[in-house]
């Protein structure tokens, strides 16, 4: 039988001198239910430009990275989880969270809380209590970013960034990991409590999310893939970020999503694809 990693229930942060404490996502813990009600997961691609966003302010909404602007533009009135998942966009784009950040509910891995408490040590003390540590299953330290240095965890990070292979998980059960895909494998987390699975975009850690904190279904825009050489709906030509999407859309992201969709459906949660340049490349969203 595996022995799998016991993952840390609260980190630590040294902010200006200050101890700063902030909880692990436990799906166990009432405040963070949806209660069964459906809730769109909102994504950065171009496609979001031509969207009726009248008709989703009122339901429960995640943004993820820079679509939280969205929320600087428009009225939602239901924001139930920011997600940020890669440490690189933090050092990408330090004024999104400058600008839109207000204390929303944030949903992001150590990696990205120790890229916040070197550019943005304000916004931790202020609002921590609000955020929460996703833990990657199979890195449960997240992508680093280049440009910073991560030295300020109490923990060893040494045991969190060891990664391991997906089928290390092929039998814990709140895992569903598919070794057959042909370039690499793939899965999908029935309760992130214990991890998320990666697949190459932050949109796939936000639906993870929303299934382990029991939504009815989980509605994805902006979520675009073919369009990905131009700039995300909050950028221009001349502050975009890179992306890699172009390379992992066909080997790791459209197999996720459409593992994620066959098995959340079975588990009586639809997910459905509202992005009209990426609906051809999925089989069950």
């Amino acid at each position: 039988m595996a022995l799998y990693l016991r993952l840390p229930a609260t980190v630590r942060f040294s902010i200006d001198g200050e101890s700063v404490v902030i909880n692990a996502f436990n799906a166990n813990d009432p405040t963070q239910s949806l209660h069964g009600k459906s809730v769109n997961v909102i994504a950065s691609g171009p496609s979001v430009h031509d969207l009726s966003l009248s008709t989703l302010l009122d339901t429960p909404t995640i943004f993820v990275n820079g679509s939280i602007s969205l929320a600087d533009q428009h009225d939602f009135t239901d924001i139930v989880g920011y997600v940020i998942s890669d440490a690189r966009f933090i050092s990408h784009n330090p004024e999104v969270l400058r600008q839109y950040y207000t204390g929303q509910p944030l949903y992001a891995t150590l990696a990205v809380f120790e890229a916040m408490a070197t550019t943005h040590p304000d916004i931790m003390r202020d609002h921590h209590h609000a955020m929460r540590v996703l833990y990657p299953v199979d890195r449960p330290w997240g992508v680093k970013s280049n440009k910073l240095l991560f030295n300020k965890l109490i923990f060893k990070k040494k045991r969190l960034n060891k990664k391991m292979p997906l089928s290390y998980f092929i039998n814990h059960p709140n895992f569903i990991i598919d070794k057959r895909h042909n370039t690499a494998e793939i899965g999908v987390s029935l309760n992130i409590t214990h991890g998320f699975v990666e697949a190459g975009t932050v949109a796939y850690v936000a639906a993870q999310l929303a299934f382990s904190r029991q939504a009815a279904a989980i509605h994805l825009y902006g979520i675009d893939l073919l369009n990905s050489e131009q700039p995300r709906f909050y950028e221009n030509n001349s502050n975009r970020a890179p992306t890699t999407l172009g390379k992992v859309m066909s080997e790791r992201i459209v197999p996720s999503f459409n593992l994620l969709g066959e098995t959340y459906k079975a588990h009586g949660v639809p997910v459905i694809n509202h992005s009209p340049v990426s609906r051809t490349l999925f089989d069950s969203l």
